[in-house]
């Protein structure tokens, strides 16, 4: 290996081929100077290595998830896509519970898989998205479906833990 440093990343020190999604696992909580608290969050959908959502599926979830998510949870700072396409990162002001975590993010894929427009979804023109050709309402309704019928884990090693 070259002289070059890198920072040790906690998701990559996950065994993937361990993990059972979907399920929401908190990745830690970090300090600030003056004691504020940040949470990440894993929020897997899809099981590693065995499937992806497709990349305009993902956009749709991630722009529609970032809004409703914003309705459920106080706090939320950002919802964001793994490179993967297996889930996201979402980080939030505080310590909320992987309850409450895992309990907004099914009420928002309910809305998504049943009641979300063409119209509901945020971010779809040029002047509000980096790449807004690339959304598929349709895709993201059918994963928010497969993953409702899956159920939502609390603990990403065991299904029996469901929110």
């Amino acid at each position: 290996m070259n002289d070059v440093e890198l920072a040790e990343v906690e998701s990559f020190s996950l065994d993937h081929t361990k993990v059972k999604a979907p399920y929401v696992r908190r990745i830690g909580v970090e300090h600030g100077p003056k004691g504020d608290a940040i949470s990440n969050y894993d929020v897997r959908l899809v099981q590693p290595n065995e499937g992806e959502i497709p990349t305009a599926g993902l956009h749709t979830i991630e722009h529609t998830m970032a809004a409703l998510l914003r309705t459920r949870l106080d706090g939320l700072i950002d919802f964001s896509p793994f490179g993967c396409r297996t889930g996201f990162h979402l980080i939030a002001w505080g310590e909320p519970t992987p309850e409450t975590i895992a309990a907004a993010v099914k009420s928002s894929l309910e809305d998504l898989a049943e009641r979300i427009t063409w119209d509901d979804v945020p971010g779809t023109e040029a002047v509000s998205c980096g790449n807004y050709r690339d959304h598929s309402l349709h895709s993201a309704r059918e994963w928010a479906k497969v993953v409702l019928e899956a159920g939502i884990s609390l603990d990403a090693f065991d299904r029996s833990h469901l929110a």
